[in-house]
This record gives structure tokens, C-alpha cells and sequence, in this order.
């Protein structure tokens, strides 16, 4: 990740290759920090008002301070970075935004679509359910194996229902239904989950949340999964199942193009 800009509260921006971070902050010592990431195009960070909203509800669930004034460090960013991944972080000590060079990749990765691997998890705790913290050890641990066996992704299922991917939510579609599972403890009410849900109404798609076992994802016409950073990326198999013809969907396609038209000036 290439840092391209770096602002902290208190002392505006700084130099993104300089220390940020005190050796005795809590994140540090345990990962108990909460982030936000999303994009900014032309200089507009798309959905910071709902990305600032999580981040509050994360930083007072892990019991950090007030994550007051990031809307004014992410917009010193967007300033300096126009077209960048913007990263939000509370924790102990710091409220810090940065913004990276966007993945190279990501038109290639949406074209041909990701291969992604199931990963059972139990039944995950609800202590910490719609936090989204910088606790994720064990999402990259399985993805890097994922990658070792030629995966892109993994998805998580808790007692045999389909949870999330890595860092993305998980979709798929039979007919004009999209289903989804339904946000809590293991599924991350993601901010473009949210938005892709507003957008397939006015495309004509029904929308169905709920607990799904891990049978109706694979006997789906088509599969995706969406996130800030990746937007609306095809699922074409699952533990090397092809998912409907192998080829994406009409779905992903639309939705893509619809969450495109709404996020970029």
C-alpha cells in the first residue's frame, strides 16, 4: 500500500511516511482499534456520512474515544489525494486518515471474476456484531491460505449458514431474487451492502435477507460480493464449483454500472 497523504486530528496534515502512532496505544498492543475504508473519487469521499456513522458505533462498542472532526481530516486527504482509498482510524490515543493509491487490479479482478473458498467459523460471538475493527488476523490468515490453493477469497459460514467473505459481503441471485445474509454477529452491515441493496430495487430485483445455508450459494444462478473498495465483484466459484454458467451475471453487471453513475462526480 502506497501511502499518498495522512492527516491527524491536532495537527492536520502529516508526512505519510512519519510516525504516526504511540508504542503504548492499544492498537498496537492488542488491535483494539476501529476503522473505516472507503473511496474517494474527484476529490469526494463516497458515503462518508454512513462511513463516519459506523466508525462512531465501532469506536463507543471497543470503548475508544470520540471519533469527532474525521469528516474535516478526511476532506484534508481527499484534498491532497483526489482519486485515492481513504482509510478512517479511532484508536486510544489518535484519530488519523490516510489515503493510498487504489489497487491497480480492480477492473481486471471484476472481469474475470473471483474464485473464493468456504471456511467454517462456528458460530461467531455477537459481543462485537456490526463493529468493524482492525482485529483481522484471522480474515487474512484464510485468505492468504485461500491464495495458496490458486483462491481469491473466502467466505465464511457459521454453523453451516453463510456469513461474509474476508472483507466484503456475499450475494447471490436465483431468478429476480438477490438474497443476502442478514447483518449481525459475523456479518458486517457493510456501507455498499447497503447501498446495492437501494439500487436493485429501482432495477427491478427483489431482495431477500435472512439466514441461508451454505447449499442455496452454491445452487445459485450467479454470485458476487460487494465492498467499499471493490464495488460489485462477480463470484464465478466456490471451493472450485462453478457458480451458474462460470461467467459472472446480468446482476453484478448492473448493479456495478447503477453503484458507478451514484458514487463519481
Amino acid at each position: 500500500m502506497t501511502l499518498l497523504a495522512a492527516a491527524v486530528a491536532g495537527r492536520g496534515l502529516v508526512d505519510p511516511a512519519g510516525a504516526v502512532y504511540r508504542a503504548d496505544d492499544e492498537a498496537l498492543l492488542r488491535g483494539s482499534a476501529a476503522f473505516e475504508t472507503l473511496p474517494v473519487y474527484g476529490g469526494r469521499p463516497f458515503g462518508l456520512g454512513p462511513h463516519v456513522d459506523r466508525l462512531r458505533f465501532s469506536a463507543a462498542r471497543l470503548g475508544l474515544p470520540s471519533v469527532d472532526g474525521c469528516e474535516e481530516l478526511a476532506l484534508l486527504v481527499a484534498g491532497v489525494a483526489p482519486d485515492c482509498v481513504l482509510r478512517l482510524y479511532r484508536t486510544e490515543f489518535d484519530l488519523v486518515a490516510t489515503g493510498a493509491a487504489p489497487p491497480p487490479d480492480l477492473e481486471e479482478v471484476r472481469a474475470r471474476g473471483l474464485a473464493v473458498r468456504i471456511v467454517e467459523t462456528g458460530n461467531p460471538l455477537g459481543l462485537l456484531a456490526g463493529v468493524k475493527s482492525t482485529s483481522y488476523a484471522f480474515a487474512f490468515t484464510a485468505r492468504r491460505e485461500a491464495a495458496a490453493v490458486g483462491a481469491d477469497d473466502v467466505v465464511f459460514t457459521g454453523g453451516g449458514l453463510v456469513l461474509e467473505a474476508a472483507t466484503a459481503n456475499i450475494w447471490w441471485r436465483r431468478g429476480e431474487v438477490l438474497f443476502t445474509p442478514s447483518t449481525g454477529a459475523g456479518v458486517l452491515p457493510g456501507v455498499t451492502r447497503e447501498a446495492v441493496r437501494s439500487l436493485a430495487a429501482g432495477l427491478g430485483y427483489e431482495v431477500r435477507e435472512g439466514a441461508f445455508p451454505l447449499a442455496d450459494l452454491l445452487g445459485a444462478d450467479e454470485a458476487f460480493e460487494t465492498s467499499s473498495i471493490r464495488e460489485v465483484v462477480p463470484v464465478v466459484t466456490v471451493d472450485g464449483a462453478v457458480v451458474g454458467d462460470g461467467g459472472g451475471g446480468p446482476a453484478a453487471g448492473r448493479l456495478q454500472e447503477a453503484l458507478r453513475l451514484l458514487s463519481r462526480p
